[in-house]
């Protein structure tokens, strides 16, 4: 096997670096915008469009989905086209599935929310490639940074959609198309850099073999996964849980807002924290059972504690994402089977985070509430407490970047 070193690139001026760090924060606060603002919206959207419960379900559901089914064609679009070139054009779905999505049709609202979705994926996998490429002295940082700014987005959704309803005096679908302009503005961040930079060789990313074979690699996706499960059974139920459970829905979208803004402070210090230990099995352990028992506050304790137990889910729902991200660069030997790693990790982990919310939206119909719903957060914890042990191991994958001779994208 011929080892492929790190593409070594000069990290040019440190405005360059500085513009490049804007680009991938800003394109970070974009990526949960679309469930977020759903979620805070999701009874009014019901009633309007008259769509059946099961569709409720499909409807959380299959964004989600195309997380993990569009994750594998990341490292490919990069490889033809270049890593930045391809997140530009994600950008640009996202910002054109966020804005169609609303225009009235429930063939619109399940289409143009797949097809942010998809989007979503493949920038989700190669943010992180950016960050290990060009970033390798600031890796920690970076990660907080951006796994910051989507937790950041997704808590200005929850919190000012209904109120920037109100003010403009617009229905839902003004409350779901205007997560658009945040992806617009992403996307002025990065044409002056493709303007300017063109092509390079380092832009491309390269093939890997033996990851799929790395019982390594499997853990950290599923740890990945079972994180992302209790994040979405979050994001696109606690809003609707807490409304029927009592709040109406301005309390119920700010206690939403509050559980994610906390989330800022874990997901920009873990980490920097993880980074500086061997291993990460027992921040894994401990941030496993906080996010679990604080979703089980949520659904079963009385609503008079309901900021209490958002707080802590939503410390420890911070510091799962941000550390999820990490021990994917942690875990990988250069930038070429980060990207891999990141698609994998990705598309093996929506899986479960994909039939979580669909869960929900079963056992709520089956059983007419959601004390249920408590036995799978459960076993999602379970889930993420297993992984977590064995994703924590201070140790690389065996996959190896595989050397391809003066690879170029195409155009």
């Amino acid at each position: 096997m011929v080892e492929v070193p790190t593409i070594a690139r000069d990290a040019g001026p440190s405005r360059d670096r500085l513009l490049l760090a804007v680009g991938i924060v800003g394109s970070a606060f974009c990526l949960r915008l679309v469930f977020a603002s759903l979620s805070v919206r999701l009874p009014e959207v019901v009633s309007a469009t008259g769509i059946q419960p099961w569709q409720v379900g499909v409807l959380t559901t299959l964004p989600v989905l195309c997380l993990g089914l569009c994750a594998p064609a990341a490292p490919v679009l990069a490889r033809r086209w270049g890593v930045e070139r391809s997140l530009f054009g994600a950008l640009l779905l996202i910002a054109v599935g966020t804005a169609l999505r609303a225009l009235g049709p429930v063939w619109a609202l399940f289409s143009f929310s797949v097809l942010a979705g998809g989007a979503i994926a493949v920038a989700n996998v190669l943010l992180p490639t950016l960050v290990k490429r060009d970033f390798p002295d600031r890796t920690a940082l970076l990660t907080g940074a951006y796994v910051t700014a989507i937790s950041g987005g997704a808590a200005f959704a929850a919190a000012v959609t209904v109120p920037v309803e109100v003010i403009l005096d617009g229905g839902w679908r003004t409350g779901l198309s205007m997560w658009a302009i945040p992806a617009l503005a992403a996307l002025c961040l990065w044409w002056p850099r493709l303007l300017l930079k063109g092509k390079r060789d380092g832009d491309v990313v390269l093939p890997v073999t033996g990851l799929w074979r790395d019982p390594l690699a499997w853990s950290v996706a599923l740890f990945m996964g079972f994180q992302s499960a209790l994040a979405f059974c979050v994001l696109g139920w606690l809003a609707p849980i807490l409304r029927e459970r009592g709040l109406d829905a301005v309390t119920a979208g700010l206690v939403l807002s509050v559980l994610i803004v906390v989330q800022l402070a874990t997901s920009l210090t873990i980490p920097s924290v993880a980074s500086r230990w061997q291993g990460q099995k027992l921040i894994a352990v401990l941030l496993s059972i906080a996010g679990t028992v604080g979703l089980l506050g949520l659904l079963l304790a009385p609503l008079a504690q309901v900021w209490v137990w958002a707080v802590i889910q939503g410390l420890a729902q911070g510091g799962l994402f941000s550390l999820a991200l990490t021990m994917v660069l942690l875990r990988s030997p250069d930038s070429h089977v980060a990207s891999h790693l990141s698609g994998m990790a990705q598309s093996v982990g929506y899986v479960p985070a994909a039939l979580a919310p669909l869960g929900v939206g079963l056992l709520h119909q089956w059983t007419g509430g959601f004390e249920a719903v408590a036995w799978l957060v459960a076993l999602i914890g379970s889930g993420l407490v297993v992984t977590g042990l064995i994703a924590g191991r201070p140790s690389l994958v065996t996959a190896r970047t595989r050397a391809v001779f003066n690879p170029k994208p195409a155009g």
